[in-house]
Formats: C-alpha cells, sequence, structure tokens
C-alpha cells in the first residue's frame, strides 16, 4: 500500500496576520511540503491543476520539476491533469522532462477536472466537455506508447505529420492514471485502456466504490491488460493530528469555508458540523483524526476496495502550514507504518 499527498497549493494562512499568504508563498510553501513528504518516505504527492486566487497550483509540472531537483524518492505526479483543457503533446513533454530529471519518478493522473475555470480561460466550450477529454486522453496514450514519428489528426487540435515528440523516457513510458470522481463510464474506459484508476472520493461512503472497482478490474481483465497496470488509487480530504478531536475541530473551519464558496458556484447549501461530524467518522469520505483511527479507516477501506495507493488532500481551505507539515510528518511516521505493519500480518 503506498501512502501520499496531494494539493492544490492552497494558500495557507499567516500566523501572523491571520489572513491567507500571497499565492508566490503558496508555491514556494507547497515546494516545502513535497521536500517534506520525501523525507517522511511517503510514495507519492500531487499537485492538482487548478487556477483560482485561493488555489494557485495553475502550473503543476514546474512545482514539481522543482520538488524533483531537491528528493530522491517520492513519485512526483498531477492530480490531476485537467486534460480537456490542455494540449496532450505539451503534457507529454513536461511530464517526460520532470521524469528524466527525477529518475523516472514522474506520473500524469489525466481526468476532465470538477472545477471548470480552464474553459474560459484557455477558449474552449462547456458543450464539449466529454469530446475534448476522449480525444486528448487518446492523442497522449497515443504520444506515449510510439517511439517514433507520430501523425495524428483530430477535431480540436492541429494534426501531426510526422512529428518527433521529445524527450522520451528511461524507461519507455510514463505511468499515466485515468483520474475520476466515480463514473462508472470511467472505470470501463480505463479497464478496456489497460490504465491504472484514480478514485477522487469527496464524499459519502468511500465503500460505494467498491462496486466500480470490481467493474474496472473485470474490465480489464476482460481487455487483455497488463496485469502489472491494473491499479486502484483513492484520493481523499483528510487531516492528521496527534489527537483525534482536535484534527476535526481544527479541519472544521477550513472545510468548512471550502464548501461554502464551492455551493455558491454549484447552488448548495454547505453541510453543518453535524455531517461533518458523520463523514470524517467510519465509513465516511472525509479522514480527519489520529494516525491510529486513520490507519485503520485506510486498512478498512483497502478490504473493501482492494486498492494499492491512498492519498490525502490536507491543505484545504486555509490552514497554518505548520498543522499541513505536521499532518504530513505523522502520515510519513505513524500512518504509513502502522498501515504497512498490519497488511504484511494478514498477507
Amino acid at each position: 500500500m503506498e501512502i501520499g499527498v496531494y494539493s492544490f497549493a492552497t494558500r495557507s494562512l499567516d500566523p501572523s496576520t491571520g489572513k491567507p499568504v500571497n499565492t508566490a508563498r503558496a508555491m514556494r510553501n507547497i515546494l516545502e511540503a513535497i521536500v517534506l513528504a520525501d523525507q517522511v518516505g511517503l510514495h507519492f504527492f500531487g499537485i492538482g491543476e487548478h487556477h483560482t486566487e485561493d488555489m494557485p497550483a495553475s502550473a503543476a509540472s514546474v512545482i514539481l520539476g522543482a520538488a524533483a531537483a531537491k528528493t530522491r524518492n517520492i513519485r512526483l505526479g498531477s492530480s490531476v491533469t485537467v486534460l480537456s483543457t490542455e494540449d496532450p503533446v505539451r503534457v507529454y513533454q513536461q511530464y517526460a522532462t520532470l521524469d528524466a530529471l527525477s529518475g523516472g519518478r514522474a506520473e500524469i493522473i489525466a481526468g476532465r477536472g470538477s472545477s471548470t475555470e480552464s474553459f474560459p480561460l484557455f477558449g474552449y466550450h462547456l458543450r464539449d466537455y466529454d469530446a475534448l477529454y476522449a480525444e486528448k486522453l487518446e492523442l497522449l496514450l497515443r504520444i506515449n506508447d510510439t517511439d517514433g514519428p507520430i501523425s495524428w489528426k483530430g477535431k480540436f487540435r492541429p494534426p501531426l505529420d510526422e512529428a518527433i515528440i521529445v524527450p522520451r523516457p528511461d524507461r519507455g513510458k510514463l505511468r499515466v492514471w485515468l483520474g475520476t470522481g466515480g463514473n462508472p463510464g470511467s472505470s470501463v474506459r480505463a479497464g478496456q485502456l489497460g490504465l491504472p484508476v484514480s478514485y477522487g472520493i469527496i464524499g459519502g461512503q468511500p465503500a460505494r466504490f467498491a462496486p466500480l472497482a470490481d467493474l474496472y478490474r473485470q474490465t480489464a481483465t476482460a481487455s487483455g491488460a497488463d496485469a502489472s497496470n491494473i491499479r486502484v488509487s483513492v484520493a481523499s480530504p483528510g487531516f492528521v493530528h496527534t489527537d483525534s478531536q482536535k484534527a476535526k475541530d481544527l479541519w472544521w473551519p477550513a472545510w468548512h469555508q471550502v464548501m461554502k464558496d464551492l455551493g455558491k458556484v454549484r447552488g448548495f447549501a454547505p453541510p453543518g458540523r453535524n455531517q461533518y461530524d458523520t463523514d470524517t467518522s467510519n465509513g465516511g469520505a472525509l479522514f480527519a483524526g489520529s494516525p491510529e483511527e486513520i490507519a485503520d479507516r485506510i486498512l478498512t477501506l483497502h478490504e473493501q476496495l482492494g486498492h494499492d495507493r491512498h492519498f490525502f488532500q490536507m491543505d484545504v481551505g486555509h490552514i497554518l502550514h505548520s498543522d499541513f507539515l505536521n499532518g504530513i510528518e505523522l502520515l510519513g511516521t505513524k500512518v504509513m507504518p502502522a498501515v504497512q505493519k498490519e497488511l504484511k500480518l494478514r498477507q
């Protein structure tokens, strides 16, 4: 079981002013977090593409490239790349470059993205939401699978005519995951394409994803996918503190503010504290608690989904950067060893 972290480089609170730091400081903070995650032995750090003032991680590959020079072991990836509004050629080049500079540690989680601010920013239309993603995923995988000149033609991008796309990874290919929020068609697509799948679970009960994981594995096996590539990961909001109740209390204002802001855009009322307490308890989607509690919940979900990786977004809303760093340290030094020890005993 791999354990990791993902972030949108959310602006943390400045302890001297009580206000969020500026977006430039947020970039430096996230680099510090990645370095710490590597030092405490976590397996993966993902940067999710966003283009807002509160979540300014608009150039994930640049952040990860800086991290590659400061880390040694941790895998570095997007979580997710909003492929619908990106150029697959440039995405491939950026992450192949990251892979070369990091010694083979780069990954791409390609998704459609739950936020839509990149569509008007880059001149795309939401009416093409599905078609854009399908075409661009097809091209990205074509580039990844082709070690030589590529000719290609589509609807949304200029054609390629015997194009040479470099650099190429030492191992031949990049690891590309398909990211999804739980659409059954996405699980089928991942299985048919032989891609590992990454489920973003931000609400409800994570156990409900078990049938989707089964559907994915059945489809992948029936499609003749390479067994080593049939993998499931789970991305969850979560927060770790030495004390369970303090973890929940510290994280509540930040999570509630995120839900308020999101509710204004999408037209729903933010859940109250009672719902939050339910969601952070056993069986809920929010993994806020003590190291022992989080380890137990990962293990329970592993029994249900059989997932290979679990990674957490802890810096939601505006929390103190020191609390985020403390959560990363606990995840690496307490949660991960407990999970790995128990899984070894169960073998």
